[in-house]
């Protein structure tokens, strides 16, 4: 079985932008983690009338940059349901500068949390572990960075801050998403 891999920062970029759709990647990335975490059906393509309602009134996407989402979105449930979750977060890369990468995680924090919301997500059940997990990610999308401040130590905690993001969302994802089921009823000989 192949791995399926995330496009870059970049490649991405240039798609939606050659598309003119006035999404970034970050945004993209963060709807579609928000809408998987909150249950989205893994398996059928329920995701793209989300995104395009929210991204492009309602309008579909050229053909180049749906083929760009839909690599991503595999990817995203891809490193959701393996078995070794692993959450790598579509914003810009250490060659950008703090305030950018900054920028990015804020846009994609905010875009989760606006994932959720797209799928529907009924806080009246949820868990405390959850709702804390959510009231963080809150929290987190109005954070900046102060140019005035010691930059490295701003360095040090974003990291801090995009690792309990993780954190976070993976907390959410276990409570509400849904699993890749293993055929069990397949043999191999």
């Amino acid at each position: 079985m192949s791995e399926i891999k995330m496009p870059t920062f970049l490649a991405v970029e240039s798609a939606l932008k050659d598309s003119g759709l006035a999404v970034t990647p970050s945004e993209l990335h963060g709807l579609l983690i928000g809408m998987v975490s909150g249950g989205l059906p893994l398996d059928d393509q329920t995701w793209k009338p989300l995104i395009y309602d929210y991204t492009n009134e309602g309008m579909g996407w050229p053909d180049s940059a749906i083929k760009m989402g839909e690599q991503v979105f595999q990817s995203t449930v891809s490193e959701l349901t393996s078995d070794v979750i692993v959450l790598e977060m579509l914003i810009p890369d250490d060659t950008e500068t703090l305030m950018n990468r900054a920028d990015g995680l804020s846009e994609w924090v905010n875009h989760f949390i606006s994932g959720l919301g797209l799928v529907e997500l009924k806080m009246d059940k949820a868990s405390e572990s959850l709702k804390e997990a959510l009231l963080d990610l809150e929290e987190i999308a109005r954070l900046g960075i102060d140019e005035d401040d010691d930059l490295e130590e701003q360095e040090a905690l974003f990291e801090q801050v995009l690792e309990h993001v993780r954190i976070c969302v993976l907390t959410i994802h276990a409570e509400l998403g849904q699993r890749v089921h293993k055929d069990s009823s397949k043999t191999v000989h």
